[in-house]
């Protein structure tokens, strides 16, 4: 099983950007998806964004498309999520996670088998 740190969260005005990293440890990690999930105070869990193995596909939410972008180092063993044009309905707690699969087309909170402790987001108006 993988360990996952998120870091780079923090407070930034609406319209400006942040990028998160998310770093991983064990020797699998080039081997398999990872995807960003976020959940906001009094909403559930819900996808962002994920990135194939080899960074080649990526899949995103509606919500995020054009805004953010998802990417990966296999040789640092690290996930990133570049958020821009930020919006305050985008302040939520963002979680890192490790896909079971390699594909990133899986989305669903059951396809991800490691997840971080989260780092929290807050986009003011």
């Amino acid at each position: 099983q993988v360990q996952l740190v998120e870091s780079g969260g923090g407070l930034v005005q609406a319209g400006g950007s942040l990028r998160l990293s998310c770093a991983a440890s064990g020797r699998t990690f080039g081997r398999y998806a990872m995807g960003w999930f976020r959940q906001a105070p009094g909403n559930e869990r819900e996808f962002v964004a994920a990135i194939s193995w080899n960074g080649v596909g990526t899949n995103y939410a509606d919500s995020v498309k054009g805004r953010f972008t998802i990417s990966r180092d296999n040789a640092k063993n690290t996930v990133y999520l570049q958020m821009n044009s930020l919006k305050p309905e985008d302040t939520a707690v963002y979680y890192c996670a490790a896909s079971r699969y390699s594909s990133s087309t899986y989305s669903r909170q059951v396809d991800f088998g490691s997840w971080g402790q989260g780092t929290q987001v807050t986009v003011s108006s």
